[in-house]
């Protein structure tokens, strides 16, 4: 299946390919590729996806899906093609012999984006750290250059061994620096941490999937203006305030983290821990969820995956479906705050927009009561109790 979009004025044209492997998650429009690709400055120009029972080990696709890739490719004027998957070192250097052009997969797509929004000394640091590794294991792509290195006295020397070794070496030692880096802003956040605790201060984690209305949601309930933008990965760093809950008489300590992504890269969760330990850190997650979107159920189970990752799987949660306003009246619940069922645990769930601020106020009920409960020993699986609506 292949399809095409008009090129917009400015934007790299690419090309998205997709392979269905039967997994549940396949995105069979590339939507959420095409999204990450316009958030990254490119353009899609076609889209074709495939089916296969097992990736082919040299080319991924195999050698007649690779002809048909480049013919089409040629066709529409794309400069690089994009792979909803991850690519090995060898597949991707072969695909790009084949069909002559650059060819990326989702992986380094999502560490561009991150590169281009990392704002604060840590997130740069983290980004860094997942590049380098990246890069680490691509060394075999696009060397060429290094095959005729000269060695003493007119002797050729290796196909390029000795550079290669020696880029590995300085990509060895910078992941090692930046690691150290990391390891000094882990110790600074674990003190402001031990300050808030000794303040004895109630902490809240806003988690959710990437361009579910966190930062909106968050800028709605603590009046700050942290950047939201309907955009995947608007904010990458995590932003702190407090929060001052009426009806509980006391403020509590609100983080907006970086949204999740189906296959986050891995060197990210790694690179990331500092920030996500947030999260982990938090007395209760606020789940934020896109109800307007019809793939939200496998979203969920996606930021669930991250957080059993991470540890924090175990930390109560209240689940906030957000964009209640992008509702149709078809759609739109007759009730703002039910139960829901997660993993086989009925959890708390109310209904918002954090654009309009329609349901904030029970949100807020809820966060009182939560916090004037702390005395209760929950688990995930518990409902939070929820007061009545205000009028």
């Amino acid at each position: 299946m292949s399809s095409a979009t008009p090129l917009q004025a400015g934007a790299a044209p690419v090309l998205l390919v997709g392979v269905d492997f039967g997994l549940p998650h396949f995105d069979g429009e590339l939507e959420e590729l095409g999204l990450l690709a316009q958030t990254a400055g490119m353009q899609p120009v076609a889209r074709i996806t495939c089916k296969r029972k097992a990736p082919d080990a040299a080319l991924f696709i195999g050698s007649g899906k690779a002809d048909e890739i480049r013919a089409l490719a040629q066709m529409h004027g794309a400069v690089e093609v994009l792979f909803d998957q991850s690519l090995s070192p060898a597949q991707q250097r072969n695909l790009e012999r084949h069909i002559e052009l650059p060819v990326n997969d989702r992986t380094l797509l999502i560490l561009e984006i991150f590169a281009q929004r990392a704002r604060s000394h840590e997130g740069k640091l983290q980004v860094e750290l997942a590049k380098l590794q990246y890069v680490s294991t691509r060394l075999v792509r696009r060397w060429s250059h290094l095959e005729r290195q000269t060695g003493g006295i007119g002797a050729r020397g290796g196909p390029g061994e000795k550079q290669i070794e020696l880029d590995r070496r300085m990509i060895g030692d910078a992941i090692k620096r930046t690691r150290e880096r990391l390891v000094k802003v882990k110790r600074q956040r674990s003190t402001q941490r031990r300050q808030r605790e000794r303040r004895d201060t109630f902490n809240i984690s806003l988690v959710g999937y990437t361009n579910a209305g966190k930062s909106t949601l968050f800028n709605a309930l603590v009046k700050a203006r942290a950047y939201a933008a309907d955009q995947l990965f608007a904010t990458l760093d995590t932003t702190t305030r407090q929060l001052y809950l009426a009806d509980a008489g006391r403020s509590v300590s609100l983080s907006d983290t970086v949204g999740f992504i189906r296959d986050l890269p891995h060197g990210l969760v790694d690179a990331f821990q500092a920030t996500l330990q947030e999260a982990i850190d938090a007395d209760l997650l606020l789940h934020v969820v896109d109800a307007s979107n019809a793939d939200f159920p496998e979203q969920m189970a996606q930021v669930e995956r991250v957080l059993q990752e991470i540890g924090a799987a175990d930390i109560p949660q209240i689940l906030v479906f957000n964009k209640l306003d992008a509702l149709t009246e078809e759609r739109r619940p007759s009730d703002l705050q039910d139960q829901y069922e997660v993993a086989g645990h009925l959890l708390s769930r109310l209904f918002v927009s954090a654009r309009s601020g329609e349901g904030l106020d029970n949100l807020r009920h809820a966060l009182s009561s939560r916090l004037l409960d702390t005395h209760l020993d929950m688990t995930p699986g518990d409902a939070v109790e929820l007061p009545d609506a205000m009028p």
